[in-house]
């Protein structure tokens, strides 16, 4: 029995391992994108949401047009608008290549397949920097894709944020592996708990339609 289950365990940790080197092996270009995001977020007593018509292409960079808001003021102006608006600089300022999940900023360790059937791998970053998370992807073993990935900043994005846990949705579109849902908990120094969530919709991929726009999306 004992060496069963050891022979059991080298096989689990083969497999994350090895959908380790497929997902390093993809290819991680940036793709250009329209999508509509569905942002919302609560502190409180305060709950505010915005709708926005979201781009990015390499030659032009980020961009955004809200379509529609309701709720706080506040929420929509300091912590939604900010979202956007902090992911359009870090984009103009070239951190793409310096967030992005590659050995260049992350060590890589298999820690086996979890009762989903998902390797799990812990992320190490190689940085102390906010756009670095430090936590656990989860892969399919069989081609190493992108599920989902959870934990929280190398460094907290301010005096004033702390406590900060995210988990992020992806999803394979028009051939594509992309977010499509966003989850974020922090603690806000003398304000208490803030949640945002977000949700993508994609119309257009690298110049080309979504063939299902309204499936590309994870509530």
């Amino acid at each position: 029995m004992l060496v069963i289950a050891q022979g059991a365990r080298a096989t689990v940790n083969d497999s994350a391992d090895a959908s380790i080197r497929q997902f390093l092996a993809q290819d991680d270009a940036q793709h250009g994108y329209r999508a509509t995001r569905r942002l919302e977020a609560e502190n409180g007593s305060r709950r505010g949401w915005i709708e926005a018509v979201t781009e990015y292409s390499t030659a032009g960079g980020f961009r955004y047009d809200i379509t529609s808001e309701g709720g706080s003021k506040y929420i929509r102006s300091r912590v939604l608008r900010a979202v956007l608006d902090g992911e359009r600089d870090l984009i103009a300022q070239g951190a793409t290549a310096r967030s992005a999940l590659a050995r260049a900023n992350y060590t890589f360790e298999s820690n086996g397949v979890d009762d989903d059937g998902l390797a799990n791998i812990l992320l190490s970053p190689r940085r102390q920097e906010p756009m670095l998370i430090a936590g656990t992807m989860f892969l399919r073993p069989d081609d190493g894709e992108l599920v989902r990935l959870k934990g929280r900043p190398a460094k907290n994005p301010s005096f004033w944020v702390k406590s900060v846990t995210i988990v992020r949705s992806y999803d394979r579109i028009e051939g594509v592996v992309l977010p499509v849902a966003m989850e974020s908990h922090a603690q806000l120094r003398m304000l208490g708990a803030a949640t945002l969530h977000m949700t993508y919709r994609y119309s257009e991929i690298d110049g080309r339609p979504v063939s299902t726009p309204e499936t590309s999306s994870v509530q």
